[in-house]
């Protein structure tokens, strides 16, 4: 092997050269072969025509070849390399020591020797588009066509090739045709070590994507499918959490709204939406139901017979917080609830549906948001990037029903009690821990949440209620976790408490009981615990 010192890239024949720059040295050699087998023909001709005028010797199989035939240029057929022809349906081509030997083995003499005495090409360079596994996934959901369109030769010499990137070129995708053909331009034929480098790279992370993708569909039902598909589309938003912090939506939020008006979505707008729809989905085949959030808490809502009735009564909870807040109802907005929430200044409007004069007046002023849900459907899955990594768990899906429950005290609730439980179990379990939820009538009435003990988030609730006027003789209490101790219990009863719902499960639960049974009260227990940190 020669080499030569220059101070620019000028190319002298085969022999490789080096080029001094400072503070580094590369080590530049000729293309002299090439292995072409790709799915996307699109854009190869001139990286083809340049292969070409560079007297570089082309090797190629099945649909690749034929095109490379057709443009006029002379291509070796592989299987004559191999003595062996495509097989399986094409399944095996490529997989042949007389091609892996020539992808591998290094340019120095003891592997060269080898490939003489086998009569091994050496291969410089390897263009590979590998099947289009994800875009198959995206057009059908026929299992036998999805598991053909697995790459197995291509990813092959793809990881071959990147291995043996101090002596090979590699093109592991279309996304890179340009680049070959730049470099083939540029040098003549010639890569420096930093090229081979750079493009092994991004072999690595094509391959390793690949294999992700192929992972998630087998590990995947259809429903993680279908989100791990979705994170691949992306769009930027105006800031993050706060304008100093950039955002980024990775999803199809097309898929689920259809945005009838308003600004861009924001990173806020994002995460209420989200926690809006996770607890109207508690609610979407019950009566008229109506919810206020503000950051992503729960501040009111309410079951009526109308949507303009649950509406009146959900803003009553705290009509404070509701200014500026997100709005989700669970039936079709009709002119005469809209009237009432125009009124209102408010960030986002979900329904399932507006009639169309109810549409006309909400539009009129520009900025709000109105969002029309497609489907009130909660993930099985949720993600939250922490430390240096990310964590995955079942979303909390259960929503217990009247069999769930177990009467703990010698007093049953009442019909209407036990209606209110239900309803304050399901609005419990989608407030920051430490929560409690004061209900009555079917409607929120005070709510304390994100406090560091369970009293002082019974203290804010019991606040809350009065500061709005409810009077709490009557109501009942939802815990999203055990008590600890009695005092919760006693506080509530003091207030004006009769029912209480709590997952039960502390070591003092009986103290909580027997507080219940020596004042009248009615407890019942779940089972399930309902923090949300």
């Amino acid at each position: 092997m020669y080499s030569i010192l220059l101070e620019y890239p000028y190319f002298c024949g085969d022999l490789d050269y080096t080029i001094n720059q400072p503070n580094r040295t590369m080590a530049a050699t000729k293309i002299k072969s090439a292995l072409i087998s790709v799915y996307s023909k699109e854009g190869l001709e001139p990286i083809i025509r340049e292969l070409e005028a560079l007297g570089i010797q082309l090797y190629s199989t099945g649909g690749t070849q034929k095109f490379i035939e057709n443009l006029g240029v002379q291509v070796n057929a592989v299987e004559n390399l191999t003595a062996y022809p495509s097989i399986l349906d094409g399944r095996v081509k490529t997989l042949h020591p007389k091609v892996f030997g020539g992808l591998l083995a290094r340019r120095e003499e003891g592997h060269l020797a080898e490939l003489e005495e086998y009569a091994i090409p050496e291969l410089d360079l390897v263009i590979v588009d590998l099947y289009p596994f994800e875009e198959t996934l995206a057009s059908t959901t026929d299992e036998a066509t999805i598991i053909e369109k697995i790459d197995i030769g291509g990813i092959s010499l793809i990881r071959a090739a990147a291995k043996n990137y101090k002596d090979v070129v590699v093109v592991p995708s279309k996304d890179e045709y340009e680049t070959i053909l730049n470099l083939l331009k540029e040098k003549q034929g010639y890569t420096d070590i930093a090229d081979r480098k750079a493009l092994a790279r991004n072999a690595f992370k094509v391959s390793s994507n690949y294999d992700v993708a192929i992972f998630n569909y087998f590990d995947a039902d259809s429903e993680d499918l279908a989100f791990k598909q979705s994170i691949h589309e992306s769009s930027v938003l105006r800031y993050g959490e706060n304008p100093h912090q950039q955002g980024v939506f990775y999803g199809n939020f097309a898929a689920l709204f259809d945005k009838l008006n308003g600004k861009p979505i924001s990173y806020n707008n994002l995460v209420d939406i989200d926690a809006a729809v996770a607890i109207m989905a508690e609610f979407k085949n019950a009566e008229p139901t109506f919810a206020v959030l503000k950051h992503t808490n729960t501040c009111g809502i309410a079951t009526r017979s109308t949507i303009l009735e649950a509406w009146q009564a959900a803003l009553a909870g705290d009509n404070i917080s509701a200014f500026g807040g997100i709005l989700i109802c669970n039936k079709p907005i009709d002119l005469v609830t809209a009237e009432e929430i125009h009124k209102l200044f408010y960030e986002v409007l979900i329904a399932p549906d507006f009639e169309e004069d109810a549409l006309a007046l909400l539009v009129q002023k520009k900025k709000r948001v109105l969002l029309k849900i497609k489907d009130f459907h909660v993930r099985k899955k949720t993600f939250k990037s922490l430390l240096n990594g990310v964590v995955e768990q079942d979303n909390d899906l259960v929503t217990e029903k009247k069999d769930d429950l177990k009467v703990a005290t010698r007093k049953a609730p009442t019909k209407e009690e036990a209606l209110d439980l239900l309803f304050a179990n399901k609005c419990v379990k989608h407030l920051k821990s430490n929560t409690i939820v004061l209900v009555k009538n079917n409607q929120l009435i005070g709510m304390g949440c994100g406090q560091t003990s369970r009293v002082d988030a019974l203290k804010q609730a019991i606040t809350k209620a009065k500061q709005f006027g409810f009077s709490l003789h009557g109501a009942v209490m939802a815990s999203d976790a055990f008590f600890p101790f009695p005092d919760c219990v006693e506080i509530a009863h003091k207030a004006g408490i009769t029912a209480i719902i709590q997952p039960g499960g502390s070591i003092k639960d009986q103290e909580s009981i027997d507080y219940c049974n020596n004042n009248d009260l009615a407890m019942l227990t779940t089972g399930i615990r309902h923090f949300k940190h």
